[in-house]
């Protein structure tokens, strides 16, 4: 009788150690995620200016936001621990222009975004993310926004992509329009970057971001980890056996699938190339 009550007890100092360690990391994690939350912004602030600049200067001066949100990006990595990969299936071709496609589950897929990218382009984004101070004027600057609101609206922001592309920019869509939450590999794609692919006969380049959510779920923006941060290019897909409207869910299918089989691939067996 009494060995068992010192074993109960045992195993009660057991449980409450373990959550002992289960709290202090949650406090770790939290006050590394605001370290890395004022670095962000601290950051923010040194780049403002030179993206208001910027922002005068037509086509160049977007060239140049991006090259200071790339320059961003990475002192902010370095700063917080966080080192980034490229890995290719092929060898990398920059200098093609592609209609980048790539997973959205986490906050850090855009720092994975404007890391991984070699090559002059413009990416789609949220309209909802002016509205924040600050960031919300660089962002501005950055993207081609899209308004789901209304048709019309819709209709204005791929009009927007598609100039991009006449310009000689590659563009940048995350074809799930908002982060998967589904517990799924990828959620349903919208039509939009498959539409554009073969209207204007540009190859998709589709790209998985292998780290992002376990950087920083969507659910716990106060468990952000350093660690990898890996871009995966896969196979671009060539569009010119697409070419009406009637191909545009059969293309869609194909990338879906591939980016699908990439990610349950990856995820289970890291990257070696």
């Amino acid at each position: 009788m009494l060995q068992s009550k010192k074993n109960i007890t045992k195993k009660s100092g057991a449980i409450s150690q373990h959550q002992y360690q289960l709290y202090m990391k949650k406090i770790l994690l939290a006050i590394y995620s605001v370290y890395a939350l004022i670095v962000f912004i601290i950051l923010m602030f040194f780049a403002f200016p030179f993206v208001a600049i910027a922002s005068f200067f037509g086509k160049e001066g977007g060239d140049g936001v991006y090259t200071i949100a790339k320059l961003w990006g990475i002192i902010w990595y370095v700063l917080i621990g966080i080192h980034h990969k490229n890995y290719y299936e092929l060898t990398s071709t920059q200098k093609r222009q592609y209609i980048f496609v790539a997973n959205h589950s986490s906050y850090m897929d855009i720092p994975a975004l404007v890391r991984c990218m070699q090559q002059p382009y413009r990416v789609l984004g949220k309209y909802e993310m002016v509205k924040i101070p600050v960031f919300g004027f660089i962002y501005k600057c950055a993207v081609i926004l899209v308004d789901r609101s209304s048709a019309e609206k819709r209709a204005k922001s791929f009009q927007e992509l598609k100039h991009a592309l006449t310009q000689g920019l590659s563009i940048f869509i995350f074809p799930e329009g908002t982060f998967n939450e589904t517990g799924k590999p990828l959620k349903e794609f919208y039509d939009g970057a498959f539409r554009i692919a073969i209207e204007t006969q540009t190859p998709i380049q589709p790209i998985i971001f292998l780290d992002t959510i376990k950087r920083l779920p969507p659910e716990h923006l106060l468990q952000l980890t350093p660690g990898k941060s890996r871009a995966i290019f896969l196979e671009p897909i060539e569009v010119s056996n697409y070419t009406t409207t009637n191909d545009i869910n059969i293309l869609k299918k194909i990338v879906y699938q591939k980016m699908e089989a990439a990610i349950v691939q990856y995820r289970t067996h890291p990257p070696m190339f």
